[in-house]
């Protein structure tokens, strides 16, 4: 899997003509793309949802532009042959086109991703357009946009009566006759997720959104239950619980350690020189 030739915004598009659905993945550091790769995903993505799954936040407004350089140096060593995506951070984008122009900048010289990802629809198309006429490959997100959280006014599914999805599916136009080569639908309903993706010659990547979109995407530590929430997401299925795995290996340390049982003879090094 990992000699694989690298994944380009040509080959994501034809995926999506060839019917070929694309795997996506949300991972923030260096062994997380790394098992990522390995494991044969298509796309990594760099979220600003660090934010609130690594760094602790309840949201991801206040993710910066150093945050996320820093996580996309790491994934970005190790992911070779994947798609490398990074989310451009809260306000980092919304200025003049100038002051956009240098943070995407910034953070494609420095982190070293193939892409950067925006949300929004209609209001950012011009933003869109310009940086892809600088080279820049941009992936959209609609539905739920975590950055407009607070204007939102939580984690609601979108599109729910004519007029949002009317607005969404305007969105999902506008982002592709601006240069998009694929937008995220996060929490759109099942038929208009796959109404959209009927209506748009670029992929759609689903979160809580439809099988009928050309990719899905999860969060690394959602799939595998590794420091994720107990509480249960609709939108999320768990492949493995290395939660639960990790607790118990630290534990039995934290039990070895305090009856004396670790470290052993074999954990220690022999050396009587010194008493000479």
């Amino acid at each position: 899997m990992v000699n694989r030739k690298p994944l380009t915004t040509v080959k994501l598009k034809k995926m999506k003509q060839d019917g070929i659905p694309i795997s996506m993945i949300t991972a923030y550091d260096y062994p997380s793309a790394l098992l990522a790769q390995e494991a044969g995903i298509d796309v990594i993505l760099v979220g600003d949802s660090l934010g609130n799954v690594v760094l602790g936040y309840d949201t991801t407004v206040p993710v910066t532009l150093d945050d996320i350089i820093y996580h996309t140096k790491a994934v970005t060593r190790a992911a070779t042959s994947c798609f490398v995506v990074a989310d451009m951070p809260f306000m980092t984008y919304h200025g003049s086109i100038d002051a956009t122009l240098g943070n995407v900048g910034r953070l494609m010289r420095e982190g070293l991703p193939q892409s950067v990802k925006m949300e929004g629809g209609i209001e950012i198309a011009a933003t869109v357009a310009a940086c892809v006429q600088a080279g820049v490959p941009v992936m959209g997100h609609l539905g739920l946009t975590p950055q407009s959280v607070h204007q939102i006014g939580g984690f609601y599914v979108q599109g729910k009566n004519a007029v949002q999805a009317q607005k969404l599916i305007e969105d999902a136009k506008a982002l592709e006759q601006a240069g998009a080569y694929a937008i995220v639908l996060e929490l759109v309903s099942e038929s208009l997720a796959a109404y959209i993706t009927s209506q748009i010659s670029i992929p759609t990547i689903g979160i809580g959104a439809s099988v009928s979109c050309d990719g899905q995407v999860l969060v690394f530590h959602d799939l595998l239950q590794y420091g994720a929430s107990e509480e249960p997401k609709k939108m999320v299925k768990t492949y493995a619980n290395i939660g639960n795995e990790i607790r118990k290996g630290i534990s039995e340390y934290v039990k070895d350690v305090k009856s004396r049982q670790f470290p052993q003879k074999e954990h220690v090094f022999q050396n009587e020189a010194w008493r000479e």
